[in-house]
C-alpha cells in the first residue's frame, strides 16, 4: 500500500479539482494522438500506473513527468505560466528566517481561515 504523507492528505478540494482537470486535458492530448496509456508511458520512461495517475489527478504525480509529457505535446512553454514571479521581485533578496521566528512550514490558524 502506498504511504500518504501529511502534504497529501490535506490537500485542498480546489488544487485536486484543478489537479484534474490537468489530467484530463494530458489524457486528451494523448487521445487526440491517438496514443495509448502503455504508449505514453514508455515515451514517459515510467510505468503505466504512475502515467495513470498523473491522468486521474492525483497529487503525487512527478511534476517532471508532467512536464515531459507538455514536451511531447509540444506544449512545454505553457509551463511558464505557472506561479510567475512578481514583478517587482529582486534577485538578489534571500528569505532569511529572523532569530525567534517559527518554523516556515507551520501554518498559522489566520492563514488556515479561507
Amino acid at each position: 500500500m502506498p504511504r500518504k504523507t501529511n502534504s497529501l492528505v490535506s490537500t485542498n478540494d480546489e488544487v485536486l479539482k484543478s489537479l484534474e482537470a490537468l489530467g484530463l486535458r494530458i489524457r486528451a492530448n494523448r487521445v487526440a494522438l491517438g496514443w495509448t496509456v502503455k504508449e505514453m508511458a514508455s515515451r514517459l520512461l515510467c510505468s503505466q500506473n504512475t502515467y495513470r495517475a498523473i491522468e486521474a489527478g492525483k497529487p503525487s504525480a512527478s511534476v517532471g513527468i508532467i512536464t515531459n509529457a507538455l514536451w511531447l505535446f509540444g506544449q512545454l512553454d505553457t509551463i511558464d505560466g505557472v506561479a510567475p514571479a512578481p514583478i517587482n521581485t529582486n534577485r538578489n533578496t534571500r528569505a532569511r528566517k529572523k532569530v525567534g521566528t517559527t518554523d516556515a512550514s507551520l501554518i498559522s490558524e489566520e492563514e488556515r481561515d479561507f
